[in-house]
This record gives structure tokens, sequence and C-alpha cells, in this order.
């Protein structure tokens, strides 16, 4: 068994890390000694009424329809997202570097965008190739030579974060299309303030209760500039989208409107929002509606979830749209394997926070390494999201192998391949005991003139025993993330 350092009592005696590197413990090397009042608090409660207290979690869950959809053939099963009571903890220290990365990245990544639709550079100077911007399916020519405010076309950015057995925290993908999460961040926090406010007591965390008001802020300050008080709202897909609880958090927590595409049209190129008093002007809109289903008129004909005439009304500055038309470019996995390079290319900066090592299969050395060492990578298709599609080579049998390998070689340009990381741990209650499972951090950053990032993030949790794959979609639960606001004298 691991070493476990001080503060450890009767409920966490037994627990054993199994080498990882632990998000409470840390490790041999790197003890996380800003945890160990934490520590101790945790190891005073007792087992049964910690139980308790989970259970008491779960139920208010499922009251307050704290829910998401899951897909799956024919049907859409509606669940609670399992919550994790037991926290993951950043120090103030780490939390600064990753504060500072997560800055650096969206910087970078709405430089590259702008560049993209605009002057190309990037692509005419060969640090990026041609085909994998103008031959990527979220390429939207449509946005070419239109000017965002503040040259911001990511306003809300969920970055994946993993943390390796050396305690390094690695970018394993970016999110900048429609990220989805951050209603769980504050919903955690919400729920652990209710059950363990003991735990809590005179702990120093950074707030997160403040996304709705800054979300709101940067919604307002990119509406066109002549208005004074704009009207946001926020445009969902509706009740059958595997985030709706999320939209009509989110609707509650900037306190605008929650409205469909039907409830919106377009008169003289301005976007206005039926009300039983007539039609109501609407300045800046936080959109969950894909690119593709936003405007019949200029992307996908068939579409009823978006509202004619829209792109026209943006192109012309009538409207602000966050995320802007066409980030999808930036968060394509391919793409993803460019960004260090991204950062030097615009910023003469390294990366605060480096990519996890990726060889792109498009690409023939990749490729050629991928199919090599096909038993040792992790195999991603590039499009796919939720965890889906993904072959885990240590893990995988050989007739596994042989499907994925059969797959690269008919569509190389499809996957990326990557070590598998052997995943941070973080002890958690399952099956009526203690385990470490391994987690990941998603931070979400919001941009407008500047980038705000929210302290700590949605911690994914993957409950099943020795599973990497944290996602919700795949049976993964969440914690709550408690980022000190300072650490401990002689701390981290």
């Amino acid at each position: 068994m691991d070493s476990l350092g001080s503060g450890v009592g009767m409920l966490l005696a037994a627990y054993d890390q199994n080498g990882f590197y632990d998000e409470l413990f840390g490790s041999r090397d790197i003890p996380a000694t800003h945890t160990e009042a934490i520590r101790r608090r945790l190891a005073a409660l007792d087992f049964a009424d910690l139980r308790r207290r989970a259970q008491d979690a779960e139920r208010e869950l499922y009251n307050l329809g704290i829910t998401f959809l899951v897909y799956s053939d024919a049907k859409a099963i509606d669940r609670i997202l399992p919550f994790d009571v037991i926290p993951r903890v950043i120090s103030a220290r780490e939390w600064a570097q990753l504060e500072a990365g997560v800055q650096q990245r969206v910087a970078a990544l709405n430089l590259f965008l702008w560049d993209v639709y605009h002057d190309q550079k990037i692509i005419k100077d060969g640090v990026v190739p041609a085909d994998l911007v103008f031959g990527n399916p979220n390429y939207r020519p449509q946005m070419v030579g239109i000017d965002v405010p503040f040259g911001t076309y990511i306003h809300i950015m969920g970055v994946d974060l993993v943390r390796d057995d050396a305690g390094v925290f690695r970018v394993l993908e970016d999110n900048g299309r429609v990220p989805s999460g951050v209603s769980y961040v504050v919903e955690n926090r919400h729920m652990m303030l209710r059950a363990f406010p003991d735990l809590m007591s005179d702990v120093d965390i950074r707030p997160v209760e403040n996304y709705g008001v800054k979300l709101l802020e940067a919604m307002c300050e990119i509406a066109p500039g002549n208005v004074k008080e704009p009207q946001v709202v926020l445009l969902s897909p509706g009740p059958y989208n595997s985030a709706y609880f999320e939209h009509i958090f989110l609707a509650r927590e900037m306190g605008v409107p929650l409205v469909e595409g039907r409830d919106l049209v377009v008169v003289d190129d301005k976007v206005f929002m039926k009300t039983t008093n007539g039609l109501s002007r609407v300045d800046s809109i936080y959109r969950r509606v894909g690119d593709d289903f936003l405007d019949p008129l200029a992307f996908n004909p068939e579409s009823a979830l978006g509202v004619p005439g829209i792109f026209e009304s943006y192109r012309k500055g009538n409207v602000a749209l966050a995320n802007a038309i066409g980030t999808g470019v930036a968060d394509d996995k391919a793409v993803y394997a460019y960004v260090p390079r991204m950062i030097k290319y615009y910023l003469d900066q390294d990366p605060i926070i480096p990519n996890v090592e990726t060889h792109i299969c498009r690409e023939a050395e990749g490729l050629k390494y991928t199919l090599d060492n096909l038993d040792k990578l992790v195999v991603k298709p590039v499009g796919e999201a939720g965890g889906y599609g993904i072959t885990i080579g240590p893990r995988a049998s050989a007739a596994e192998l042989e499907v994925c390998r059969q797959k690269l070689l008919a569509d190389p340009a499809n996957y990326i391949s990557q070590p598998m990381v052997p995943l941070s741990v973080c002890p958690t209650l399952v099956e009526g005991t203690i385990e470490p499972r391994h987690v990941d951090l998603r931070p979400f950053a919001i941009t407008a003139k500047d980038t705000w990032v929210l302290p700590g993030g949605l911690s994914r949790v993957a409950l099943k025993r020795g599973t990497l794959i944290v996602n919700s979609s795949q049976g993964g639960g969440s914690k709550d993330t408690w980022v000190l606001a300072s650490d401990p004298p002689g701390g981290d």
C-alpha cells in the first residue's frame, strides 16, 4: 500500500492510491501538503455518516432535476449526474499557473481564428497545413472578412486537463464550440455547502457562484456598441437536448430569457424576441445551438431549430453571438496538436500547460507510428465527443486492435493517437468503500475584451474501477473542485 502521509484516520486508513498521483495525497515524491488540514477533517468523519450524507445529496440532485440526457439507439434516458462527496483540492500556487495557462491558450486560439478568417498568415507561413483548416467540416467560409468584437470568437471555452503520474497538468483537448458542464460546477458547490458545512468551515475556498454574473457581463460587453442596456437571451435547441438542464440553469443565473429558435424572428436584419407585448429587440445571444442548425438560410436548410436570417443580422453587426460561428475549426482534435505552435507563432511564448503528446494520423509519420505502436496508444476520432469511438490500445483485445487498424487505414485523417496518460486519482466513495478513481479537470474561461477563468472547474471522475474515460455519457460522475485562496505556510 502507498504511504498516504499525515492526517489519516479510520475513514482513510485502508485507502490505497495504487501508485497513481493522488489529488488529495500527492505522491511519495510530491506530497500534497496543501490538503493536510482537509485530510484531517475527512479522516475524522464517521463512514456511516458520510454514506448517509452522500445518499441525501443524491436524493436532492434528483429532486432538483439536475440531470442530463443519454441517448442510446431509439431511446433517450434522463439521468442524474453522479456526484461524489469527497472534494478535489487545488492549491493557490498551482491554480495561478493553470489560470495563466488557460488564458494563454484562449488568446492564441482567438488569434488563430481571426487569422483563419482574415489574413491566413499562419497557413501561408506553413505553420498549420491549409487542408487541415479548409478541409475541416467546421470551417465556415461565410465568416471570412467578418470582424467580431475584440477579435474574440471563443467567448466560452472549456479546456480539458489531465494530470500525469509526475503530477504535471497537460491539455487533453479544447472545447470551443458549445462546452457544457459548468452548471454542475456551481451546483456541486451548493451541494457541498449544504451537505458538508463542517468540512468546509473556515477553509478559504475561491467562490464559483458568480459565473452567471461574469457570463452576463461578457454578453453585454460584446453587444452592438450603441446599445446602453443590451437584451441578452440564451438560445437552446429545446428540452430534448442533453444539456437542457444547464440551459435553464444558466438563463436563470444570468437573469435572461431562455428561448428556442421559434421564439425569435429577424426583421430588417435585426433580431427580435416574440413576447406577449409584441416584438422585443435582442442584442446578444448565448447560443447552445450548433452552426449547422443556427440559420436554415445560411447553413442547413432543413434545420427547424434555428432562426432564418440570423446570420445576415450577425454579419451586419446587429446582433452578437457567443460563441462566434466557425469556432469549431479551432477545437478539432487534429488542430489541437498545433496549438503549441500557435502559442509560439502569435504570442512568442512557450505553452504554460503542455499538450499531451499527439500523433496526427493524417500525416504519414503519425500514421506509421500509430500503426506500429497500436497496443501502446489511445486512438481517437477527431470529430467525436463524449468518449465515443476511442480505442485504448493497452486495454484492447487483439480483435479490437484489428478493427481499429482497419479504420485507421481506411480513413487516417479522422484519427489522432496519444500515449495512455496514467490519470491522477482522487479518493471516491464507491460501492460502500473509498477507492481511488481517475479524474480530469475542465476549467471554464469567459472572454470578451479580457479573459476570466472560473476558479477550479468541473472535475469529472471515472466511477468504474480502472477506467480512464470520465465522460458522463460513459458512466462518469463529478466532484466539487476546491481552489484554495491561499496556501498554508510551507505548503504547495
